[in-house]
């Protein structure tokens, strides 16, 4: 419930740390990665990656398994080593190491969690039961609220988007618990297949929690009509990605007649915001159907959505009958995985999840050497200088914007590696009660540490990711670019590889962040952070005419059967693809000598290496269940095309490559995307 996701962070690039024997004059390129049976104009991405999908085949735990999910796994394997390490001990009651393995004990604790079976969640649920009127409605969704249930929409406080210093409150749509509104909406076979099998799940969730096959089969019914009405209210994906779309600041008295037969008065001051005036309603149609939705449905019926809320929320701390059965189908159904993961990867997880700077600290202690961080920082530097340079040369920009444009991108704020404050956990309590009753407390925990951001200054020194966290991140409303410790490692961020693999990897990674200052969303926000037209109205025209060409390309891509790529919903990325790219490259150039431009290393060019590497970032296997979903639900493109889609509009991998007309990959000049 920080920064709105969907929105605003620019979550990237995901990468492998595979190991391989390699001289020391080798240059950090694992040719192994690679299928010389397929010629790289007709198809990079098999070419770059064939090799290693062929040696990582899917376990059956995955619905995907690439270069991400490697560096990830050794991430985990690295953090439960310190959990373990931590749990072995006696530690003194409230420090830091026994919250850790409180909570890593009970998580493990398979005979406990399944000898409770339902218990720990009744409490929980009886409150639910227990209303009598539905003016008691907003007070408990409240509740649930800070006990991390969601009922009816969304919310988290955080910066004012055009008024970036200061915090506020945004209200948000939600409330439907199948991730996108098109799996209740759209009704051909395979989704309504997803429906039913939805359906079953809240009818067997709900009879383990008590009720008889009948009164689970009713209440099922029940929640998927209203859940289905949420959706339909709901904005589409695409219009969730317009910042001035999602932007309605209102006092409460407005939101009030908005949405009469909800008290919203109540229910902010159950969260303790009794004194909240104005606020953001990102979606003011959405907020508006709760009051439908009271309205229309019986107090008995709309108890019942709430107890679903507070099951499905609860059911991956219950026991293994529970955790089953969420899994059947958001494992299984929505992604196609085969096996529940190990329960230690679960746990490991949960303990990430709950006191993940604290974890953080210990990781970047043991972990992390500060030399990358200089590294990375000279990198930066070096990209943004690039950047700089594109900018000014653009001739579709007028000078007007390119000053704007400048000024932005020299305010940039740089995170690498780690905090330098850490987040205070003293006020968590962790006990040996149950596995949930904890997780409800961590839930209060961070709620109450995110409403008392509420009309303060935003802390732009906060992070959005933990250190061990492989990922990264650009956030529009602070003008930051971010870079976890864990994304720094060899071979993706290696300090013994040669600048060509690096600056393909690690520094399209820093382009592509910076990019995102400047896509179809991050453009829309000035240098300090506030959603404010900078732009002059011919390159705004000139902006949207060039990213339309992208919205096209990536529209007519086939990703499975006749299932077509979004175009429009994956712009902001696949500008910033684009964009990484063309500056990494720039930047590139600039460190290679003269002299060393056709010298081959590992039998491949400086200019090879560096489209190699970018694309052995991207090597992953998927299941068809992946990809169908991950094309509805998530803002990036698929891997494959995040390569064979992305180096079609670079003219200097034609060259390396020697792509000519005739060559399956080949565009024309005339047709490839050029923005940043």
């Amino acid at each position: 419930m920080k920064k709105n996701v969907l929105l605003f962070l620019a979550v990237t690039f995901m990468v492998w740390t595979g190991c391989s024997d390699k001289s020391k004059n080798s240059s950090g390129l694992d040719v192994k990665n690679l299928d010389t049976n397929v010629a790289p104009g007709a198809d990079f991405y098999e070419y770059a990656c064939g090799g290693w999908m062929k040696a990582h085949p899917l376990k059956p735990e995955h619905a995907r398994y690439g270069s991400f999910d490697e560096l990830r796994e050794n991430s985990q394997e690295q953090v439960k080593t310190l959990i373990e390490e931590i749990s072995s001990k006696t530690s003194e009651k409230g420090s830091i190491p026994q919250k850790i393995g409180t909570l890593y004990r009970l998580a493990m604790d398979s005979a406990k969690l399944n000898a409770g079976k339902a218990a720990p969640l009744q409490a929980y649920l009886d409150e639910v039961r227990s209303l009598k009127d539905k003016k008691e409605i907003p007070a408990q969704a409240a509740k649930m609220f800070r006990d991390g249930a969601l009922p009816f929409f969304s919310a988290y406080v955080y910066a004012d988007d055009k008024n970036s210093s200061m915090n506020i409150f945004h209200l948000m749509q939600g409330g439907y618990n199948m991730g996108d509104r098109d799996y209740y909406l759209l009704q051909d076979e395979a989704t309504s297949a997803i429906r039913n099998k939805y359906e079953q799940l809240i009818e067997t969730l709900f009879s383990l929690s008590g009720y008889d096959e009948a009164q689970a089969k009713q209440a099922a019914g029940i929640v998927l009509k209203m859940e289905t009405d949420l959706a339909q209210a709901a904005y589409p994906r695409e219009k969730l990605r317009d910042p001035e779309a999602n932007y309605h600041k209102m006092t409460l008295a407005e939101l009030q007649k908005k949405s009469p037969s909800f008290d919203w008065k109540a229910f902010f001051t159950a969260i303790g915001l009794d004194t909240l005036n104005t606020l953001n309603v990102g979606q003011p149609e959405p907020i508006s159907a709760v009051s439908f939705l009271i309205d229309k449905y019986s107090l008995d019926e709309i108890k019942l959505y709430l107890e679903w809320n507070v099951i499905n929320r609860a059911s991956g701390f219950l026991s293994d009958d529970f955790v089953n059965a969420s899994f059947d189908f958001y494992g299984k159904t929505l992604s196609g995985k085969q096996e529940l993961k190990p329960r230690w990867k679960r746990s490991v997880d949960m303990v990430n999840g709950v006191m993940g700077e604290a974890l953080g600290e210990m990781y970047v202690a043991r972990y992390f050497p500060p030399e990358a961080k200089e590294r990375m920082l000279e990198l930066v530097n070096n990209l943004k200088i690039s950047l700089g340079e594109r900018i000014s040369q653009l001739p579709w920009m007028t000078d007007v914007t390119k000053s704007k444009a400048q000024e932005k991108l020299a305010a940039f704020r740089v995170k690498i590696g780690y905090p330098d404050k850490w987040r205070d956990y003293s006020g968590l309590v962790v006990e040996e009660d149950s596995y949930l009753a904890n997780i409800v407390r961590s839930s209060q925990f961070d709620f109450d540490y995110m409403m008392s951001k509420f009309g303060k200054p935003l802390d732009k020194d906060e992070w959005l990711m933990t250190p061990q966290t492989v990922n990264a991140y650009y956030n529009p409303t602070t003008n930051e670019i971010c870079f976890p410790a864990a994304i720094l490692q060899p071979p993706f961020f290696n300090m013994e590889a040669d600048d060509a693999v690096n600056y393909g990897a690690i520094g399209v990674v820093i382009g592509h962040e910076m990019t995102h200052g400047f896509d179809d969303q991050g453009r829309q926000f000035d240098k300090d952070g506030n959603l404010n037209p900078w732009w002059t109205e011919a390159d705004d025209k000139n902006f949207k005419e060039r990213a339309q060409v992208l919205v096209d390309y990536f529209d007519n891509i086939i990703v499975l059967d006749t299932v077509h790529a979004n175009g429009t919903y994956t712009l902001g990325e696949n500008i910033a693809d684009q964009g990484g790219l063309q500056v990494s490259w720039q930047a590139f150039q600039k460190v290679l000598p003269a002299e060393k431009k056709e010298m081959k290393t590992d039998g491949f060019t400086p200019a090879q290496r560096f489209y190699l590497s970018y694309a052995n970032i991207w090597a992953t296997n998927i299941r068809n269940e992946e990809i169908l979903r991950l094309t509805k639900e998530d803002t990036h493109s698929l891997a494959r095309w995040r390569v064979n889609a992305a180096l079609p509009q670079i003219d200097a991998w034609y060259e390396a490559f020697d792509i000519k007309e005739g060559d399956a990959m080949y565009l024309p000049k005339e047709k490839r995307v050029f923005i940043w």
